[in-house]
């Protein structure tokens, strides 16, 4: 990945997400896929990986690309979470 790039490693249960950040317009890919195809309905779990961005008003101004692997749907959720996280506190401590 280029210089322009944030990252932030996630961790819950047994999931582990890698988060990569960028300037853009609040598009969020998760293995290859939007977010809306990867977790279709589960609209819970989508609120929880957009958490961090509605906690720091920044949400629409970063896009993310995130590889997250192992546990189920919850789980990768949560390691997400912490990964946009620690993204945003890597552009800005």
């Amino acid at each position: 990945m280029s210089q322009n790039y944030h990252y932030g490693t996630g961790r819950r249960k047994s999931s582990v997400a890698r988060v990569y950040m960028k300037s853009g317009s609040g598009k969020i890919e998760i293995n290859g896929r939007d977010i809306d195809t990867y977790l279709g309905n589960h609209e819970v779990a989508k609120m929880v990986i957009r958490q961090p961005l509605e906690l720091l008003e920044v949400s629409g101004k970063y896009d993310f690309k995130v590889n997250v692997d192992g546990g189920g749907i919850t789980g990768q959720s949560g390691a997400i979470r912490l990964g946009i996280a620690r993204a945003l506190l890597d552009l800005n401590e």
